[in-house]
């Protein structure tokens, strides 16, 4: 043990040689470290992405090491549908505002609900697989190298004690048999420790070499991950666009209603005038104040109610537009729109800001500014 020490301190001292291993082995080494490291920042950042607060990362660690079942959470989308439910309750269900209180918190809900499902698949297929080796694989091959380390320091002393050993024989010419037996004891010593040594080497290495069954494991784990993530983004979208449908046909109703409450109680040039709104979305066709009706327009139109049949586009205002989501007509005076297709638009005095005028060959209806990139 006083050589093993020795040794150790001679070699941080630079004051004695030591037995370096193979490049092969030193790249095998390398290769570990440099697993070991990066598996430990993509498990900790997933960690963050999967749950963003740090005391509750905490007290999921703190069970985990307890060997107990972590409490289940609510999550954030979860809770603003408790809230929005019982904003709901309180400004009644049935009011306009109430209504829509309750679709958007039960998107919140499902949005929720996937997020749960989603930490729950990704701490399963990704998470787990990259702790165990951490804690398992990882722990078994420091604990081999530190072995071969000493290994290594042992099987030096003895080289270093052999070394001695020869030269004080030289030395000690009439002293040869003392120092004979001191040679032949060092090299018997040597023997041993170099058999110990290579040995352990060989345990090391093929523990080594397993990194590479490690990086399949964790590249299969990856996949896993990434499917499950595009599951739920996947799902978020689709939740999403069949909320921003449902507010897209309750909003028509809404702002219509709200729009021929206004219309009886507005003077006849206040009425015949477009929104500011309008006028920055579109080019509104000009109205002769004071009369009114519009011309060209029927008086339909200007009461809230659209009849496609009677509706003729403007001499100039018209745009093109590029139609981002499916649209399902609420009622024959809207349009159904598909993505990705092609429309002409414009708009009429009168109209809800959030609305256009829709033409597709010979269909026209109302249509959603909401579902609409408009072109030049």
């Amino acid at each position: 043990m006083t050589a093993f020490f020795l040794q150790f301190t001679e070699e941080k001292l630079g004051q004695a040689e030591k037995t370096e291993l193979d490049a092969h082995f030193e790249n095998l080494l390398a290769r570990a470290d440099c697993t070991k490291n990066w598996t430990e920042k993509i498990l900790r950042q997933t960690e963050v992405l999967l749950q963003p607060n740090p005391s509750a990362r905490v007290e999921e660690f703190l069970y985990e090491k307890l060997d107990r079942k972590v409490p289940s959470r609510v999550t954030n989308g979860e809770l603003l549908a408790q809230y929005m439910t019982e904003a709901a309750n309180d400004f009644g269900p049935g009011t306009p505002y109430g209504k829509t209180l309750i679709k958007v918190g039960e998107t919140q809900r499902r949005l929720g609900a996937a997020e749960r499902e989603f930490i729950h698949s990704a701490s399963i297929n990704f998470l787990t697989p990259l702790r165990n080796f951490l804690e398992g694989d990882w722990r078994t091959i420091s604990k081999e190298r530190r072995i071969l380390q000493n290994r290594r320091l042992d099987l030096d002393a003895c080289k270093a004690r052999l070394k001695k050993a020869k030269a004080a024989e030289a030395k000690a010419a009439c002293e040869g048999d003392l120092w004979s037996d001191e040679v032949e004891k060092a090299e018997h010593e040597l023997r041993l420790t170099q058999t110990e040594f290579d040995r352990q080497a060989e345990v090391t290495r093929l523990l080594l070499e397993g990194i590479s069954s490690t990086h399949v494991n964790h590249l299969r784990c990856l996949h896993e991950f990434v499917e499950s993530q595009t599951n739920y983004y996947a799902q978020c979208y689709q939740f999403m666009l069949d909320l921003q449908k449902q507010l897209g046909s309750s909003k028509g109703e809404i702002f219509s209603g709200t729009f021929v409450g206004n219309a009886e109680s507005a003077s006849p040039a206040a009425a015949t005038s477009p929104p500011a709104v309008a006028a920055a979305t579109l080019p509104a066709v000009p109205t002769i104040p004071v009369v009114p009706t519009i011309v060209g327009v029927p008086n339909t139109v200007a009461e809230g109610v659209l009849n496609p049949n009677e509706v003729k586009p403007p001499a100039s205002g018209t745009r093109r537009a590029r139609v981002l989501y499916d649209y399902e007509a609420a009622d024959s005076t809207e349009l159904a729109l598909l993505a990705d297709e092609m429309i002409t638009v414009y708009s009429l005095p009168g109209m809800d800001p959030d609305w256009l005028i829709g033409e597709r060959g010979n269909q026209k209806g109302k249509v959603p500014v909401t579902y609409l990139e408009l072109l030049s």
